[in-house]
């Protein structure tokens, strides 16, 4: 499994947008659950969304829903975090990550990580 994460603009000052991508490849994407997590420095790893491309279901943590959006496009193996509404608290360096284990809900992703990551890229909002 192979993951090739972009993001789409620069340093973002609070109340901004900015988008991820993240392209894979080397696997069946539309049978896997694909997620976002994020790690802030001397923090641990947080889970932010995942979506499960078998039927589209979102998932999303508290911190962020209702400013963060996560999409699939699975003609082009890509998943992507339309993130608005930016916080500080944000900050963080990005990871997007796969699993393909049956599940009852996303959200145990969210809590519990999956199981195959990519690189991360980072993200910082500051004025």
């Amino acid at each position: 499994l192979r993951f090739s994460c972009r993001r789409w603009g620069g340093l973002v000052q609070p109340g901004g947008s900015l988008r991820l991508s993240c392209v894979a490849s080397g696997f069946r994407f539309d049978r896997y659950h694909i997620g976002w997590f994020r790690q802030a420095p001397g923090k641990e790893r947080e889970g932010v969304s995942v979506i499960s491309n078998s039927d589209g279901f979102t998932y999303y943590a508290d911190s962020v829903k209702g400013r963060f959006t996560i999409s699939s496009d699975n003609a082009k193996n890509t998943v992507y975090l339309q993130m608005n509404s930016l916080k500080p608290e944000d900050t963080a360096v990005y990871y997007c990550a796969a699993d393909d284990r049956s599940v009852y809900s996303g959200m145990y992703f969210i809590y519990n990580g999956m199981e195959y990551w990519g690189k991360g890229t980072q993200v910082t909002v500051s004025s």
